[in-house]
């Protein structure tokens, strides 16, 4: 994705520096207009707490654009060649996260008069399928959850086609999410923290010694492959560095684990993303004449008011738009937002990508983001059980990936 933006960044280069300059003063002030527009709806819709929302995805959207944080490259590169750089950013982010989740969690201290609760879900074969799936999903569509908000908004063309499929993945899998929940085997909800006896401390504990492991192992398994480093993403210095320049991934994991411990405070619950390509899909299948409202994902797990709801009464929803805008702003800034042709392959890639996250989303109980992201910091052993699943699911995608004329890193490359 870095070469992409650099690519663009030099192609844009060539147009002039006043011209250039003209381009990104008028993408910026455009993208704040759209912001102020999303936070005035969301006030007007839903009062404070949903403007408030609206801007803690903006900034979500502007950290994830400018750190390039990746998950699906994580995992990638570990898999593919043993570089295990961004997965100890993960690490990072997830136990300060953790760190910030277990006081919210145990006081139960929320604004707007909300109640904290963590996304802690059954451990079945639901999500150990859908996991699964996803991981290759995500490697196909080259982006996950969060990376494909935030590279719509930063202008990569491929993933618009990402996003079609995602919510079409995502009503699929809440058609069928009844035949997963009822006729699957699943276990309970397990939180390290209150079904352990562990308590929050002792989960906490645990949990910071698991972090710390994974980065051991990371680690050792570069010592013991010499992986190629990770591409160094084109910046400048100083103030210059926090509005265009490109932010360190430890920077990046620290604003968004502290940005997901305010999304708690604030709506009740951990930072999520694919619940509302479900909404999005339910109502526009709705609107040409299906009764969803009967479908067991929402009249027995979601619940039917959203349906019949604006998008913009869903904290999910307007969380997605922000970020979409945050992430273009930072495009913006940098000069490298640009859309471009996508060749037939990368776009049957994409599609096919974007429907496997939709569906694996659902079954797995969230994405890498409301599942591993927000379920290890709600101390959910469901979490866990994502993550191997989905590197698992990465993997086996590193054998598709090249049948659509995509390519794994390689040990003999020069950077990753």
């Amino acid at each position: 994705m870095s070469t992409q933006h650099a690519n663009t960044s030099m192609s844009q280069q060539s147009l002039g520096a006043p011209s250039l300059a003209k381009m990104q003063t008028k993408h910026y002030i455009g993208g704040f207009v759209v912001f102020f527009l999303l936070a005035l709806i969301s006030y007007q819709t839903a009062g404070w707490q949903m403007a408030i929302l609206s801007g803690v995805g903006l900034l979500l959207g502007y950290t994830l654009f400018h750190a390039r944080f990746g998950f699906t490259s994580a995992f990638r590169r570990l898999v593919a060649v043993g570089n295990g750089e961004a997965l100890r950013a993960h690490m990072l982010m997830l136990a300060v996260a953790t760190t910030l989740f277990a006081p919210i969690l145990y006081f139960g201290a929320g604004l707007f008069g909300t109640d904290p609760t963590g996304y802690v879900s059954p451990v079945g074969i639901s999500v150990i399928i859908g996991s699964l799936i996803f991981g290759i999903g995500m490697q196909l569509g080259n982006g996950c959850a969060s990376g494909t908000l935030y590279a719509v908004g930063g202008g990569r063309s491929s993933m618009i086609i990402t996003l079609i499929g995602f919510i079409i993945g995502s009503v699929v899998g809440a058609y069928h999410f009844e035949f997963w929940m009822e006729d699957m085997p699943a276990g309970p909800a397990i939180s390290l923290a209150t079904d352990t006896g562990l308590g929050y401390f002792g989960a906490w504990i645990l949990q910071m010694v698991i972090f710390a492991a994974v980065v051991v192992a990371t680690i050792v398994i570069a010592k013991k492959r010499k992986p190629p480093k990770m591409a160094i993403l084109p910046t400048t210095t100083g103030i210059k560095r926090m509005i265009r320049g490109s932010w360190p991934l430890w920077v990046a994991a620290l604003l968004l684990a502290g940005l997901n411990a305010l999304t708690l405070v604030l709506r009740g619950q951990p930072w999520g993303i694919t619940s509302a390509f479900a909404l999005w899909g339910s109502q526009i299948v709705e609107a040409f004449g299906f009764d969803v409202s009967q479908w067991y994902y929402w009249s027995e797990a979601q619940g039917t008011e959203a349906l019949n709801q604006s998008v913009f009464n869903d904290t999910t929803s307007v969380m997605n738009f922000g970020i979409m805008i945050g992430a273009f702003l930072a495009s913006a800034a940098g000069g490298v937002f640009a859309l471009k042709k996508i060749p037939f392959k990368i776009g049957l890639a994409a599609l096919i990508g974007g429907l496997m996250m939709g569906y694996g989303a659902r079954l797995a109980f969230g994405c890498n983001i409301g599942a591993y992201f927000g379920g290890i910091a709600s101390f959910s052993v469901h979490g866990w059980v994502w993550m191997i699943f989905a590197m698992l699911g990465t993997y086996i995608a590193l054998f598709i990936r090249p049948l659509f004329g995509i390519s794994n890193p390689k040990p003999n490359d020069s950077v990753c």
